[in-house]
């Protein structure tokens, strides 16, 4: 499969605001410099793909609202490549629309799917890994998503569940899978550790667009309707109006349920590249550089004193002193301070009162 057919395809349209204040629904955590090193998300996103396909081929799926931020942190990309949403209806009808789009353009599209909030600090092998992906799914029929594999008996994930008895015959790194697991509490998490085949699910996903448009067919007929219906207006300026009438019939429903847990020609590539999805605070303090006594620091000059295992995120403020934590949150944006214990982050959303 030539490189010119290689397609990305970043989602861009959540509203999540558990990093709040740094995050909320008016400009959600894809859109922000989380990690303080001049990039979004989103921008960083676009980033670990470059060499994988031309920004030609590069795609992003948002809500209508966040049209104007999408184009002025990505301006590489084509504004005939920005899908918009009029509304929310989770991961199928997203992939669904964009797998239609890429196919009304390039019928051998090669794909890999990904959101748009994640971190990955070794893009070398990331960039690697989903090279040989790609290749794979370019030859065969087959659905590939990438395993992370688990450092931890972390609950906010899901999980896959690899055969690992044979590999595939055309990738000694890639496996078919057993089985998808929803977010499982401490106890279950810990025994799919130890059992050393279950792979935290990052929701990346590679395939090639004839695959994915055809078990749309089979597993997903009325969102399949639905796109197909619209092959004349692909690339006109009647496709919005069109998406903006029929999108709102989409079932509410994620490409796990929708496909995944349906197809018999899944595989998972374990892999490790220094993965995060950056879900909550405290996934962030795991994912980014501390201090010799556990502090994650993020801001133009923070001193900390006599505090362990805080995550600070001050970026908009001068200097900041802290003295005496252990185990919190001290977030601020726009005039909003939030200070939280690590442990009682669940609350946030209601702190937040969104």
């Amino acid at each position: 499969m030539a490189k010119k057919n290689n397609h990305v395809v970043i989602m861009a349209g959540g509203v999540g605001s558990r990093i709040w204040p740094m995050s909320t629904v008016e400009t959600p955590k894809q859109f922000i410099d989380i990690l303080g090193v001049g990039r979004s998300l989103l921008q960083l996103t676009l980033d670990r793909f470059k060499g994988i396909s031309p920004y030609e081929n590069m795609w992003v799926v948002t809500n209508k609202k966040y049209a104007e931020i999408v184009k002025q942190q990505l301006p590489e990309i084509p504004e005939e490549n920005i899908l918009l949403e009029p509304c929310r209806r989770n991961t199928a009808p997203c992939i669904a629309y964009v797998s239609w789009r890429i196919k009304s353009k390039d019928s051998r599209a090669n794909i890999v799917v990904t959101p748009s909030d994640h971190v990955v600090t070794n893009e070398t092998e990331f960039q690697r890994v989903v090279k040989t992906c790609l290749k794979f799914s370019g030859e065969s029929d087959a659905i590939v998503t990438l395993g992370m594999k688990p450092n931890r008996p972390e609950t906010g994930y899901g999980y896959i569940q690899a055969d690992l008895s044979t590999s595939s015959a055309r990738n000694k790194e890639i496996y078919r899978v057993d089985n998808f697991r929803e977010k499982p509490d401490l106890e279950t998490a810990m025994k799919y550790i130890k059992q050393n085949n279950f792979y935290w699910n990052a929701g990346i996903f590679i395939w090639n667009v004839n695959t994915i448009v055809n078990a749309f067919r089979v597993y997903q007929p009325s969102i399949s309707k639905i796109f197909e219906g619209m092959n004349d207006v692909y690339g006109t300026p009647e496709e919005q109006v069109q998406i903006d009438e029929q999108y709102p019939r989409c079932e509410n429903i994620s490409v796990d349920y929708a496909i995944m847990e349906k197809v018999s020609e899944i595989f998972v590539c374990p892999a490790s590249f220094g993965w995060s999805d950056l879900g909550t605070w405290g996934s962030l303090l795991n994912q980014v550089h501390h201090d010799l006594y556990g502090n994650a620091c993020i801001g133009p000059d923070i001193s900390m004193y006599d505090s362990h295992n805080c995550i600070v995120h001050t970026l908009q403020e001068k200097k900041v002193v802290i003295q005496g934590l252990d185990d919190y949150i001290v977030a601020e944006k726009d005039g909003t301070l939030l200070i939280c214990k690590l442990s009682e982050e669940q609350r946030i959303k209601q702190f937040s009162g969104e």
